[in-house]
């Protein structure tokens, strides 16, 4: 019965984002609709927030209702989270970047400032993106690494079974790298996971899963997210469980 349940709560969802315009987003939502509640997460890190959509989306699609703590470094996109955030109490947002590096770094705004990242645009890049990635000014940023903060968003939001997402533009394995042991408490990570390239020293998707792997998370879910790009993929999302959740 339950699985029947399922499934009927599936189609629906996938008719809602249809008539929003939105059914490239079914998988994801899918996906984790079913990891946070299997897992209880009780804390989402959203890693690159922007101006909140990936938080929106959970509320409203993925029926999350644990702490969202959001980090964006682009000071005109955060005061827009900010907004966005001020009428949900279990919501919470930063203004900094995750790293490997407790300090201060350049951050770059891009054109379109959904790109905007700690990585500079690759000379590589698909033509597509040229317009779009391309560097329109800096500004000095906060940068934190995950273990060193970790215990004091800890103490503060009282969580146990957090969830790591990160949307860095090419920077997500420098945030991984930075949580360090603090790592192996996440339930779960949900990474970008670069096939061409956009960012100078940004790890390719297969680097990605091996390291991940390396550190006890194994695949639950890949899904493209870019829209409109065929023939070739250019970015995929992964999402990753540890393995203490599923062992035998």
């Amino acid at each position: 019965m339950n699985r029947y349940r399922r499934e009927l709560s599936d189609r629906v969802l996938a008719l809602r984002l249809a008539a929003a315009g939105r059914v490239h987003q079914y998988p994801e939502v899918q996906a984790l609709r079913r990891f946070l509640s299997t897992f209880a997460v009780d804390c989402l890190f959203d890693v690159g927030a922007n101006r909140g959509q990936y938080a929106t989306m959970l509320r409203k699609d993925a029926g999350y209702r644990g702490t969202i703590l959001s980090f964006e470094p682009n000071p005109e996109v955060f005061a827009q989270l900010q907004r966005h955030a001020s009428g949900d109490a279990r919501w919470h947002v930063f203004n900094m970047a995750l790293s490997d590096f407790d300090g201060t770094a350049q951050f770059n705004i891009m054109a379109a400032d959904q790109f905007s990242s700690l990585k500079a645009p690759s000379d590589a890049q698909d033509a597509i993106f040229a317009d779009r990635n391309r560097v329109t000014g800096t500004v000095e940023m906060q940068c934190r690494r995950l273990d060193t903060l970790l215990p004091e968003l800890t103490a503060t939001h009282g969580f146990t079974r957090p969830f790591l997402k990160m949307d860095t533009q090419g920077h997500d394995l420098s945030v991984c790298e930075g949580a360090g042991a603090a790592l192996a408490q996440m339930t779960g990570v949900q990474t970008e996971l670069g096939v061409r390239p956009i960012y100078d020293g940004g790890a390719g998707y297969r680097a990605m899963i091996d390291w991940l792997e390396a550190r006890d998370f194994l695949a639950s879910a890949f899904f493209a997210n870019n829209k409109g790009h065929f023939p070739l993929l250019v970015e995929m999302d992964g999402i990753f469980v540890h393995k203490r959740l599923v062992a035998a």
